[in-house]
């Protein structure tokens, strides 16, 4: 896994059109402080082919997370977000522009660094 940067967070969402149409397909606790959350989406780099990207948050904070069963009814229209405040890294489903709007996400964890990689769709 390739760790995402807090300077490069606008640049590599844009590159995924922050996963707007894309799929939500899994989230896996891998302990108390590191979640893996599984999106695919279509690569701009790519000619908008479709590809698969994990995110791994470490240093888990605070989550609300959803049951796997669900993701599928998620809404993807708005994509998803990550923000990164006080030195921390926010995710959340929808269009999210703040720590608070995360926060009232129907999916969200705040770590202290991201890592993503990716795959194949």
């Amino acid at each position: 896994m390739q760790p995402l940067l807090a300077k490069d967070l606008k640049t590599f969402l844009k590159r995924f059109d922050n996963f707007r149409d894309g799929e939500f397909r899994l989230i896996e606790v891998i302990s108390p402080t590191a979640i893996v959350a599984k999106f695919a989406g279509q690569d701009s780099a790519r000619e908008f082919d479709w590809v698969s990207i994990d995110f791994e948050f470490n240093g888990v904070e605070d989550a609300n997370l959803i049951d796997n069963k669900k993701l599928s009814f998620i809404d993807m229209n708005d994509g998803i977000n990550i923000i990164h405040e006080n030195e921390k890294f926010s995710f959340g489903v929808g269009e999210c522009s703040s720590i608070d709007s995360i926060k009232n996400s129907t999916c969200y964890i705040t770590s202290t660094s991201v890592k993503y990689r990716q795959g194949s769709f």
